[in-house]
């Protein structure tokens, strides 16, 4: 009894005291998102404010219980309860219930059941398991592959479902991998993969290729300061595009001009390797291999768009980057969404007198678009308090895992920065129109038990990690 009130005691309180407000805080939103006058009671088992004070009591025993454990427990059974949250999202595909297109759920008679919301906190525990004994070796590939494979195995999973929006959500995990010893080289790649991704859905291909050849000239001239080495390789280069531009024109009329090019660039590439193997130039090499890259990037990204993605999350993107225009169909979610958080104003219409949530103008408003709610009824005043005790639990949680003695419980407090960050970012961006409708939680605010649990588990296994830093894991 002693030792269990003394890890009580040492729970971070300002984390707790955050965890606390922001669930009430959803609660009374949800309360105001779908209000019925009918049904006015804040614990009517019949509305969905009445389910989550089910869902909230739930969570709230489950973080007692979560702290009562031994801490150890986390560290030993890391990869078992990883493997039995692989178990589940494979299941899940198999006999799981189809809602809105998506088999992402069990259904258990009344009550249902996410499982790759429970899967991040397990995919962050066996992370932490693993960067625990590797962490010194993040430089090298032997490592950052099976590390990365932690990563992209439940999110290859989730992506199956299909449920795009949980399973980006895990390569927000590639910042702990950052912040442990990887290469920024690899990290800013893959920044650069996102940038990439988006200019080849704004711009032709072939003008974007041409673009990137344009940068990576200059970035040859500035790593070797040789003009006439970047004046013949460029001279090399056209000579060879024009000569199979002529031949596809006259003789094949079937390659293309954005494999001509590519052509081009590997034919003149193996001219240049002559040059790199003599004067060991490691840069150019570099700079080479990322135009290469990025060119067949930018074109498997064009084909992957075209004939791989579903057609409602392309009008989603489409209307998102300004390239079409649906406010009636496809655009209606988060256009009426922008409407209900700009009608606000600055204080709010106040409690329960929000128009766009009462005629329910905005569907999910009491799930993924609950941000809504608070913008429209507590305007901008509200709406800043709500992302500022995100920013502030953020940030305190930055404070625990940096004062771990543990590298698996500092890993384990990254982790849940990042994913936390990222449903943060991500949520309240698609409610104000700066990312894809991509269908996931606020954390702590948003309606249903999944969530609500998955990140009571993923915050407190953290605290009580943080509770015990000064004991020995082993």
């Amino acid at each position: 009894m002693d030792r269990s009130n003394n890890i009580w005691n040492r729970i971070d309180k300002i984390s707790l005291i955050l965890f606390l407000l922001l669930i009430v805080m959803g609660w009374v939103n949800i309360y105001a998102a779908v209000y019925n006058e009918e049904h006015s009671g804040l614990l009517d088992m019949s509305q969905r404010y009445g389910k989550q004070f089910i869902w909230i009591a739930a969570s709230l025993v489950i973080a007692i219980f979560i702290v009562i454990i031994d801490n150890r427990f986390y560290f030993f059974f890391s990869w078992f309860i990883y493997g039995a949250c692989m178990l589940l999202l494979i299941l899940v595909i198999i006999v799981g219930k189809e809602i809105n297109g998506a088999k992402s759920w069990f259904e258990l008679g009344g009550f249902s059941l996410q499982p790759s919301e429970m899967a991040k906190f397990g995919t962050a525990l066996a992370l932490a398991g693993y960067l625990n004994t590797k962490r010194q070796e993040l430089t090298q590939f032997s490592v950052i592959l099976p590390a990365s494979a932690i990563i992209l195995f439940p999110a290859l999973l989730t992506a199956l479902q299909p449920d795009m929006g949980s399973s980006i959500v895990y390569f927000s995990l590639f910042i702990v991998l950052f912040r442990e010893g990887m290469s920024p080289y690899i990290f800013f790649s893959g920044l650069l993969m996102a940038v990439l991704f988006f200019l080849t859905l704004l711009t032709n291909n072939l003008y974007l290729t041409i673009a990137l050849i344009g940068i990576s000239v200059f970035l040859v001239w500035f790593a070797t300061r040789k003009w006439k080495l970047v004046f013949l390789g460029t001279v090399i280069f056209v000579f060879i595009a024009v000569i199979l531009y002529l031949l596809d024109h006259y003789v094949f009329k079937s390659i293309g001009n954005e494999l001509v090019i590519f052509i081009s660039l590997i034919l003149s590439g193996i001219v240049y390797a002559i040059y790199i193997y003599n004067k060991r130039a490691v840069s150019v090499l570099i700079i080479y291999l990322f135009l290469v890259c990025s060119t067949i990037f930018i074109n498997s990204v064009d084909y992957t768009f075209n004939n791989f993605l579903p057609t409602h999350q392309k009008d989603r993107i489409n209307i998102l980057l300004g390239l079409k225009s649906d406010p009636h169909g496809t655009g209606y979610n988060v256009n009426q969404s922008i409407i209900s958080i700009g009608s606000g104003g600055f204080h709010g219409k106040g409690f329960l007198q929000g128009t766009q949530t009462k005629f329910k103008f905005v569907p999910k408003q009491s799930s993924d678009f609950i941000f809504c709610t608070i913008g429209e009824e507590w305007g901008f005043l509200g709406s800043g308090i709500v992302i500022g005790i995100y920013l502030f639990l953020l940030l305190r949680l930055i404070k625990l895992a940096e004062r771990q003695r543990s590298d698996f419980s500092r890993i384990y407090g990254y982790s849940v920065v990042s994913i936390l960050f990222t449903h943060i970012f991500l949520n309240i961006g698609m409610a104000i129109g700066l990312v894809p409708v991509i269908g996931i939680p606020l954390p702590f605010l948003s309606y249903g038990g999944s969530s609500l649990w998955g990140f009571t588990i993923l915050l407190f296994i953290f605290l009580r990690l943080d509770a015990s830093r000064t004991e020995y894991l082993i």
